[in-house]
């Protein structure tokens, strides 16, 4: 298989979307808090240049267990 930067992409998206789904099964479990507590992150450009006018709001939430995910996305990316 031949490997691309897209293909990256992709699993690392894959990775950090299954590391904040086994987070989300894990949250009511009191003991793992501390892979569970998230973090957000937002980036909000605007600008009005009369002519064109865009409004964009990107928020992540990241945790440990969403890093873990990652990491694990790009050691199988390795290996392929």
């Amino acid at each position: 298989m031949k490997k691309n930067n897209w293909v990256l992409l992709i699993c690392l998206i894959l990775g950090l979307v299954a590391g904040m789904i086994v987070s989300e099964l894990l949250a009511p479990v009191s003991g793992l808090s501390v892979l569970t507590k998230s973090v957000s992150l937002t980036w909000q450009p605007k600008a009005d240049l009369s002519v064109i006018k865009y409004d964009l709001d990107l928020q992540i939430k990241l945790n440990l267990l969403c890093i873990i995910g990652v990491a694990a996305a790009f050691w199988i990316y390795r290996k392929l």
